[in-house]
C-alpha cells in the first residue's frame, strides 16, 4: 500500500481548490481499497473515497483523515455490453462505444468524470442518465469487507442519486453497461453535437465542478410568479426547473465573491477565476440558495459534494 502524505487537494479535483490531506492513497484494485479502508479503521482516521474529483469542493483547511482515490481502470465489451472498472473515465467509455458501434453514452462526452462517481451520483445530461445504461454494479462493503452484486433495481436510482450516495458504506467497483447497437456516424455526429454545445455554452476555460445544484423536480402553482415568468410554464409541464435559470432570474449571474464567480455564461456553475478558496465558492452556493427561495420558494439543493 503506497501511502502518500500531506498531498495537496487541489491538485485532484477539477476546481482546483483544497488544502492537504493527512494521507492519501490510489486503490489500483479492490485489496488497495479494503488495505486503505482497514488502515483508517485501524487508525481511527476519517475516510474519503473519491473518484474524478469532477463533482466536489474540498476544504481549505484539507482534510484531516486518508482520501482514497478510485483508479482501478479495466474495460473490455462483449455483445453490447461493457464492464469497466469504477476508475474508467467517462470519455473513455465514449470512445470505446464508438469503436464498438454501441450507442447510450453520448451524452457523458466531455464529462470530466469516472463511471463510479457517475453511477453514485446518477449523471445524467441532454435528457439521458447513468442508470438507465447500468445493468449490474459491483460494490465493496466498507463494514463488512464483502463483495456485492448489486442489479439496477438494487441500485435505487433516483434523480442525481443512487444507494450508494444514501448508505455510503457501499463503494463502487465495477460495473456492466448494456447499450444498443446503432449506426457509428450517427453516434459520432451526436458526440460532436454535444461537445460543441458544451464548449459554447458552459464556460470550460475556467476550473468548476460543473452544475453545482440539482435542477428541482417542483412545480410552480403561484400565479404571480407564472405571470412574472412565463418560462415557468414550460418547466411546470417538463417536471422541473433549470436551477440555473432561477439563479439567473435572481440577477446573479456574474457575481464574485473575490476570485469565485456565477458564470456569466450559465449561471449552475461557479467558477475559480484563479486563486478561488472553498469558502469563496461556498459564499456565492448560499448567497443562490437564499436568494432562489426567497424569489421562488424553492430550496435549491447541492449536487456537489463538500468535504471538509
Amino acid at each position: 500500500m503506497k501511502l502518500q502524505e500531506n498531498v495537496l487537494l487541489s491538485n485532484y479535483c477539477t476546481y482546483k481548490i483544497g488544502g492537504k490531506v493527512r494521507y492519501f492513497l490510489d486503490a489500483k484494485d479492490a485489496n488497495d481499497l479494503i488495505n486503505g479502508i482497514t488502515f483508517a479503521k485501524e487508525n481511527k482516521l476519517p475516510l474519503f473515497i473519491l473518484a474524478g474529483g469532477s463533482n466536489v469542493l474540498f476544504s481549505d483547511s484539507g482534510f484531516k483523515g486518508l482520501v482514497v482515490r478510485i483508479k482501478n481502470q479495466g474495460i473490455y465489451v462483449k455483445g453490447n455490453e461493457i464492464h469497466a472498472d469504477a476508475g474508467v473515465g467517462l470519455n473513455v467509455l465514449v470512445r470505446e462505444s464508438i469503436n464498438y458501434g454501441l450507442t447510450g453514452l453520448e451524452w457523458a462526452a466531455g464529462i470530466p468524470g469516472t463511471l463510479g462517481g457517475a453511477i453514485f451520483g446518477n449523471a445524467q445530461a441532454f435528457g439521458d442518465k447513468i442508470s438507465e445504461n447500468v445493468k449490474s454494479v459491483e460494490a465493496l462493503d466498507k463494514k463488512t469487507l464483502k463483495i456485492k452484486k448489486l442489479s439496477n433495481k438494487e441500485c435505487r436510482f433516483k434523480s442525481k442519486n443512487s444507494i450508494f450516495k444514501s448508505k455510503e458504506n457501499l463503494i463502487i467497483i465495477s460495473a456492466v453497461l448494456k447499450l444498443k447497437k446503432g449506426n457509428v456516424s450517427e453516434i459520432k455526429g451526436t458526440v460532436k453535437e454535444y461537445l460543441d454545445y458544451r464548449k459554447n455554452r458552459h464556460p470550460l476555460k475556467y476550473p468548476s465542478c460543473g452544475s453545482v445544484f440539482v435542477n428541482p423536480e417542483v412545480k410552480i402553482r403561484d400565479k404571480k410568479l407564472l405571470n412574472k415568468f412565463p418560462d415557468l410554464i414550460e418547466f411546470n409541464k417538463k417536471g422541473f426547473i433549470h436551477s440555473g435559470y432561477l439563479i439567473e432570474m435572481c440577477g446573479l449571474k456574474g457575481k464574485n465573491c473575490s476570485n469565485a464567480q456565477i458564470s456569466e455564461q450559465h449561471a449552475n456553475f461557479i467558477i475559480n477565476l484563479g486563486g478561488a478558496k472553498a469558502k469563496d465558492v461556498l459564499c456565492l452556493i448560499n448567497l443562490c440558495k437564499k436568494s432562489v427561495y426567497r424569489k421562488f420558494g424553492i430550496k435549491l439543493e447541492e449536487e456537489i459534494r463538500i468535504v471538509r
